[in-house]
């Protein structure tokens, strides 16, 4: 394994934990469908949501309403509201040791990602937005596949740390060992697409660790 990519909503703070009360008691309302399955929309860039449901459903949310809630909202989940997962630092650290080289690949764009990198000192050998990405963000394939190639390793010789459906699904069609993490038991993704579910930071760590040491 010469690198990890580490997908941010739900990998390493707990955003999906703000987002998706959000989405259910306001998005989906605005939008008309109350029971949409988040599981259909998590994971994938905003401005791609809106086009997905649009596309899929018709629904009659103005554009630039649809995207300005979801930027006034992120303003308050990123910038007060969400928690660094437990032993993120100390886990980023370790895999340094190792010589790992760290991407962070998110559907989220850069001024969002970039308040989390400050509040929480974060860094990485490279930060890819899928808004940013000229190109199809998750599930398609090339999000990922552009991270490889920014820290230059074959998207075999990577593996890809993911929570959602879409992202999981993106990592694997780039060819990378995908790890599948869960939020906690309440948590009912679908994860089977994954190589390995980790059901816990304790779990996540141990299993990057191992594959960091050649295990």
């Amino acid at each position: 394994m010469d690198a990890i990519c580490f997908d941010m909503d739900g990998v390493l703070v707990d955003s999906e934990d703000y987002w998706h009360p959000y989405e259910r008691e306001q998005l989906l309302p605005l939008v008309g469908l109350e029971d949409l399955d988040l599981d259909e929309i998590t994971g994938m860039n905003y401005r791609e949501i809106y086009d997905y449901l649009d596309a899929t459903y018709e629904i009659e949310t103005d554009r630039e309403a649809f995207l300005g809630w979801y930027e006034e909202t992120a303003t308050s989940i990123y910038g007060e509201e969400v928690s660094l997962l437990d032993g993120t630092h100390e886990l980023l650290a370790a895999l340094r040791e190792r010589e790992v080289t760290l991407a962070l690949v998110s559907s989220s764009p850069h001024d969002w990602i970039d308040t989390v990198l400050d509040r929480f000192e974060l860094t990485f050998d490279a930060v890819v937005s899928a808004d940013a990405f000229d190109g199809p963000g998750k599930p398609e394939p090339g999000v990922y596949e552009h991270a490889a190639e920014r820290v230059g390793v074959d998207p075999t010789d990577a593996v890809a740390v993911e929570d959602s459906v879409h992202g999981i699904e993106s990592a694997g069609r780039a060819g990378m060992h995908v790890v599948g993490f869960r939020h906690g038991s309440a948590d009912e993704t679908d994860r089977s697409g994954a190589d390995y579910v980790a059901d816990s930071p304790a779990a996540l760590r141990e299993h990057l660790l191992a594959r960091a040491d050649g295990v």
